[in-house]
């Protein structure tokens, strides 16, 4: 009869296996205290995390002192992050990205190198509960009358603001001041993109928030970037992840010669390294 009752029991907690290098055992206390680095959904995932990063600093810190590497500190880095920085400086050999590579890059993600548009705008609300269609059909019927009204005098828009609308930019007569690409909700802001500057939105605009009357006062369309606005930020942007990726390689290199147990190290180029 009992049977089927097993599948009510929590699942098992979550039990962390002990983690040896070589040998030589990373204490739990000490994973346990860098857990809090990396938050995650489920102890096992943060504690997988705080695990890895523990053995890759601990790879690369024996691998530091089998090479002798200088231990001084500079600034107020510990004698640790000291030999860290000397012995990656020394194994890593990272390519300067030249301005050709640059310009490939850029020229590949164009789109990434616009400035958003923005609109300085007005606007009133009427609210509306997306849950009741009644309230909605009469939300909607204000919204209309405001709008006509505006189209018919577009100065009308602050004072009907002020007195009708449920949104907090009532205080300031509807002004909603530089609104960029991007802040407001899609139907909102495909309005805006659809309205010439000094015009009314030919149509009341329906979002989750109620009804809107919209009038567009100024607008900057967003413009592309020229590249020397942009090589500095690419430059550095390959340089960080060509280091990723030789740091990466390094250190599957060194995990690869030890004896690591406990603990499967990630294969994602981003996985946990030391900056």
């Amino acid at each position: 009869m009992g049977t089927h009752q097993h599948h009510h029991h929590k699942p098992a907690p979550f039990e962390a296996p002990a983690v040896r290098i070589d040998g030589v055992e990373i204490p739990a206390i000490e994973i346990a205290a860098e857990m809090q680095h990396h938050p995650a959904a489920e102890p096992g995932a943060a504690w997988h995390a705080a695990a890895e990063a523990l053995v890759i600093r601990r790879l690369l810190l024996n691998e530091a002192a089998r090479q002798g590497v200088d231990a001084t500190p500079e600034g107020d880095e510990t004698a640790e992050d000291a030999q860290l920085r000397r012995l990656l400086d020394a194994e890593l050999s990272i390519p300067e990205a030249d301005e050709a590579t640059c310009r490939r890059w850029f020229d590949a993600n164009r789109a990434r190198f616009r400035t958003p548009p923005a609109w300085h705008a007005t606007h009133l609300l009427i609210a509306a509960d997306p849950a009741d269609p009644a309230a909605r059909g009469a939300a909607r019927a204000r919204a209309e009358a405001a709008l006509a009204e505006v189209k018919a005098d577009p100065a009308r828009l602050g004072p009907l603001a002020a007195k009708l609308s449920d949104c907090p930019s009532r205080e300031q007569a509807g002004d909603l001041g530089l609104v960029e690409g991007g802040s407001t909700v899609p139907e909102f802001e495909a309005a805006l993109q659809a309205t010439a500057a000094g015009e009314v939105h030919d149509a009341v605009v329906e979002t989750r928030f109620g009804f809107h009357v919209v009038r567009v006062l100024e607008r900057e369309d967003g413009r592309d970037l020229p590249f020397d606005a942009v090589q500095d930020r690419i430059a550095s942007w390959l340089r960080e992840s060509a280091w990723r990726r030789a740091a990466h390689q390094y250190m599957a290199l060194l995990a690869s010669r030890a004896a690591v147990e406990g603990i499967v190290l990630s294969a994602g180029a981003d996985g946990p390294l030391v900056q």
